[in-house]
């Protein structure tokens, strides 16, 4: 008994040493990048009435509460509101990045550096598109961090966290990267790195690290369900954000490029109706008329393959390859338009900070009845729009979603969807999509152009094999 005892306590000591030996040993990355991680802390000032100047809190349920509410004098009072964040100081001269959601107003900024010493710091620019900030301490002789290439990571690879999170300063916390080039709603020109180092409130704005002590990225942002650390955490890759920098010290803004298009995903089914030999690039559902796009002859139905040499994998990729793109600059622009690549030349335009006016559609049409092609072979119910219509979507023709079964339900077409072309061809009238609709072989899947009120998208059906 006791020598399966001390044969089973040798193989865990023996377990325990080939696990201690296969982990990575943080301590000198830590020793030696540690003190170029900085707390960010920032005041900010609101001004707020305050009511009954000089008298006791009133409670709402008090006769007397709405008599002083009216008529009592008010006046305003200054409330401080602050909050944490992390940096990384990358020039010895004093420069400081962070996220620019860690400085958005503030009245104050402070930094602190490990060795407890505390500076006063500008914002010298901050893009919120990308949610990078660049500071400034007046200081010399800082200790900086080195910065790699987030493009050699791979997945799987260690990576590790500094930064002060729920205030507590130089946390060190570890994992692996789960993912790369991930795009996340409404951050379109971030392709993130994914890991499950533990971040949470007071890490953004610090650097990810991988083994060799080499800053990756700016940690940013979590998905939490709990607003706590959920294992799934997302870093800034630190060439998008030092492109940034530079911008922001040479001319205090950042421009993009733009060119003027809607696009989405390019699904198996939506490849295969325009005859795509593989599922990749980005689908032109809409061009904006008199953009970059519409003026180098770009239309809707025109998957982009290249832009300026880089290939457009998934639609995600092409904002942000557009994007670094310069202003002005003449591209060449692979697309593929019926079944087969072509290549243009296209200037590209800028981005303005400008809100996006949605499209509304009109109401039910009572016109014309539906075409039979399409209920047959689709189960698509359609009728073609009033003039009424046609003048508020300005199109000239076009055909409204009355009712959807078989295939048409089982699509992600809606009752109310406009449908405005059928692959590349333009619809104006229920002779026409029917005529267009007996071309189309059994069991092949067709891609509709639609206007809804979020704008244009291409929706795919699969038609009916019978």
């Amino acid at each position: 008994m006791l020598k399966k005892l001390a044969f089973f306590a040798f193989l865990g000591l023996f377990a325990q040493s080939v696990i201690a030996g296969s982990l990575p040993d943080f301590t000198d990355l830590v020793e030696k990048q540690g003190p170029a991680v900085v707390n960010v802390s920032t005041t900010q000032v609101a001004r707020t009435p305050q009511m009954y100047p000089g008298m006791p809190n009133v409670p709402e349920n008090d006769p007397f509460y709405e008599f002083f509410r009216r008529f009592a004098p008010q006046i305003p009072r200054e409330q401080e509101s602050q909050s944490l964040g992390s940096g990384f100081i990358i020039s010895a001269d004093g420069y400081v990045l962070t996220n620019a959601h860690v400085v958005d107003r503030a009245d104050k900024i402070t930094v602190r550096l490990t060795d407890k010493r505390e500076f006063k710091a500008r914002v010298i620019g901050a893009d919120k598109r990308t949610d990078v900030a660049l500071l400034k301490i007046d200081a010399t002789g800082l200790p900086k961090v080195t910065l790699g290439n987030p493009d050699q990571i791979k997945v799987g690879e260690w990576v590790l966290a500094i930064g002060s999170p729920f205030g507590f300063d130089s946390s060190v916390t570890a994992g692996i990267v789960s993912a790369k080039g991930r795009a996340l709603p409404q951050e379109n020109f971030v392709p993130f790195i994914q890991t499950d180092v533990a971040i949470n409130p007071g890490n953004s704005g610090g650097p990810l690290f991988n083994l060799k002590g080499e800053v990756v990225g700016i940690n940013s942002q979590i998905y939490s369900r709990s607003g706590g650390y959920m294992g799934l955490s997302f870093s800034i890759p630190i060439d998008v954000a030092m492109d940034v920098v530079s911008q922001l010290r040479s001319t205090g803004k950042v421009t993009r490029g733009r060119i003027g298009v809607t696009i989405q995903e390019v699904t198996r089914e939506l490849a295969d109706s325009f005859g795509l030999p593989k599922v990749g690039g980005a689908l032109i559902s809409a061009v904006e008329k008199g953009g970059p796009a519409e003026k180098a002859g770009v239309r809707a139905s025109d998957v982009i393959l290249k832009f300026d040499g880089k290939v457009v994998n998934t639609s995600s990729d092409l904002p942000r390859i557009v994007a670094v793109a310069k202003p002005g600059s003449k591209v060449n622009v692979q697309l593929w338009r019926k079944g087969s690549t072509m290549d243009i030349s296209l200037v590209v335009g800028e981005i303005q900070d400008e809100g996006v006016v949605a499209q509304q559609r009109g109401g039910r049409s009572g016109g014309s009845a539906g075409s039979p092609e399409s209920e047959a072979r689709l189960g698509l119910i359609v009728s073609e729009l009033n003039d009424q219509q046609k003048a508020e979507l300005q199109v000239e023709g076009g055909l409204i979603v009355e009712d959807l079964k078989g295939p048409a339900a089982r699509s992600q077409l809606q009752r109310g969807d406009v449908i405005l072309a059928v692959g590349n061809v333009e619809i104006h009238n229920l002779n026409q999509f029917s005529e267009v609709l007996r071309k189309v072989p059994k069991g092949h899947n067709i891609a509709l152009l639609v206007r809804r009120s979020e704008g244009t998208v291409y929706v795919s059906i699969k038609m009916d094999e019978k």
